[in-house]
This record gives structure tokens, sequence and C-alpha cells, in this order.
């Protein structure tokens, strides 16, 4: 399973690809074979997810209780945009127009890792949202950590 790390900025051409940066691809485990799933994210973004770690998240949300009506408003929301995507041989991604619509994304993004998947951003609305929780980020991490342990604590016995 893939641990992504860093931030890029990236270029989208006109005809809605991006480049994936060497130092992106170089991460990327070797199963993988340039597929990917792209969908909406949580906040104003994109989610772009190796088709391995994916299937497993897909499984879960099929499983879920289609009675619930919370659960098909979820399903509707996170599934929906879910769109497969395959590098093509310059390395690039075609990205789905309607999910660059919804991100708000026109040309200039940023690649930010989240561990197994990588989230894109339109690269104003990113730097704008790290800006206004920048403050927070202290209180954020110690309220985490109440609720889920310290993720700094590299004792190997879990």
């Amino acid at each position: 399973m893939s641990n992504f790390l860093g931030e890029y900025e990236v270029a989208i051409d006109a005809k809605g690809r991006m480049l994936l940066p060497s130092a992106f691809r170089k991460q990327l485990p070797e199963t993988n074979g340039g597929n990917f799933v792209i969908n909406r994210g949580f906040e104003k973004c994109l989610t772009l997810y190796t088709t391995e770690v994916w299937n497993p998240i897909a499984k879960k949300i099929n499983k879920m209780n289609d009675l619930v009506a919370g659960v098909r408003d979820f399903k509707r929301l996170f599934m929906n945009g879910a769109t497969p995507l395959e590098m093509d041989s310059a390395d690039r991604l075609l990205l789905p127009k309607q999910l660059l619509e919804y991100a708000g994304m026109k040309k200039d993004i940023v690649m930010a890792a989240q561990g197994n998947k990588v989230e894109l951003w339109d690269k104003d609305t990113y730097y704008e949202y790290m800006r206004q929780n920048a403050a927070k980020f202290s209180t954020l991490a110690a309220e985490v950590a109440k609720d889920y342990g310290n993720p700094f604590d590299t004792d190997d016995n879990e």
C-alpha cells in the first residue's frame, strides 16, 4: 500500500490533462500500472486513489445499508463522480470535466499527498485553505491525539 508524500504544483492543459510529477510517479507501487480512480473530496477538492486503495473502499461502501436515507445520500455524493483514470504514455491523467468544475479548477492545481491517497486542489483555493487553518493546527493536533492517540509515538508495539 502506498504512503504518498509531498505537495506538487501542476498545470492542467486545455484538454483537462495534468502531468504527474516524476517525484510522485516514483512513489507509485509497481503493481499500479498507471491506474487510478478520482472522485469528489470532502472539501472543494478532488481525491485521487490508486485502484488498489480504491477497490476495498468501494467494496465497504457498497455493503452499506441502502434503506438508510443518509447512506444513500453519502453514496451519491461520494460514488457518483468516481471515475477510473489511466495514465497515458506521456505520464498524464485526463481529469473529468464535471469534477474539474466541482472543484473550481481552471489551470493551476496542487497535488497534496494524504497518505494512501492524493488530494487535488485549485491552487488558490488550496493555499487559502492552508492560510485560514494554519492558526488552529496545534489545537487540532491535540484534539486528534486525544481521540486517536499520539501519531508521533513511534513505538512499534502496535
